[in-house]
């Protein structure tokens, strides 16, 4: 819509004139054409800005841009931990004598008596060999089940630690096709000292088995649920 003075309008926001007609009374025509300005050839330099002081409360704050600083990446180091490392606290339902069942690794199922807590923490435990095939080894009592029944063990010395299990280094290979298929492999044999240690070991405890009726066949046979057997309504 045009404009048009208060007097041409019949209301507020409503002309008395049309569009047109304010067109032929303006005789806008009439004036000269203006040539269009001409495309400037010349570039003009980028415009830099300048940072200007400003005044406010009488005071003046320089206002200018802080350069930046290349500060070097900040390195987390781990914290050290000064806490020692302690055994777990033995399960007052194991002590030395008892019978234990196996419930992972190699020889899940069987029944081993328990010898001593080692200082890492793991339970030293024996079959004895000549009833289960259980070796002298070394158990998390995590994974074991204590049972009720006990072997005398007081005729036994065990001079055994953690170092005892300790693996010898093996040669790697070398990536012949030979040593690959296992060809020039050597069986390694039992060490002739854990063999002695292991007799030493079960001589007494085999004795004190002997002694007390059934003991040697229940050392013998491995523990199973049957269809319908509740683990935790079980006393062992």
């Amino acid at each position: 819509m045009a404009k048009s003075a208060h007097k041409n309008q019949l209301a507020p926001g409503i002309s008395r004139l049309s569009r047109s007609a304010v067109f032929s009374k303006r005789a806008a025509y009439k004036l000269p054409k203006r040539a269009p300005a001409a495309a400037a050839t010349t570039e003009t330099a980028p415009a830099t800005t300048e940072y200007k002081p400003y005044i406010k409360n009488d005071l003046i704050d320089a206002v200018a841009p802080q350069p930046t600083k290349l500060t070097n990446a900040v390195v987390t180091k781990p914290k050290a931990v000064n806490k020692a490392q302690r055994a777990p606290k033995l399960r007052a339902s194991i002590t030395p004598g008892t019978v234990l069942i196996l419930l992972a690794g190699r020889f899940r199922g069987r029944r081993v008596v328990f010898l001593k807590q080692l200082s890492s923490g793991m339970l030293l435990v024996t079959g004895p060999y000549k009833f289960n095939g259980v070796p002298l080894r070394r158990v998390n009592q995590a994974y074991v089940i204590a049972t009720s029944t006990k072997v005398d063990i007081s005729g036994t010395t065990v001079d055994i630690t953690d170092k005892y299990f300790k693996r010898e280094s093996q040669p790697k290979l070398k990536g012949t096709e030979a040593e690959f298929f296992g060809e020039q492999a050597q069986k390694q044999e039992h060490p002739a000292q854990k063999i002695a240690d292991q007799k030493k070991v079960d001589q007494a405890i085999v004795a004190a088995v002997a002694k007390v009726p059934f003991l040697a066949s229940y050392l013998a046979s491995s523990f199973s649920l049957s269809k319908g057997e509740a683990p935790h309504k079980l006393k062992f």
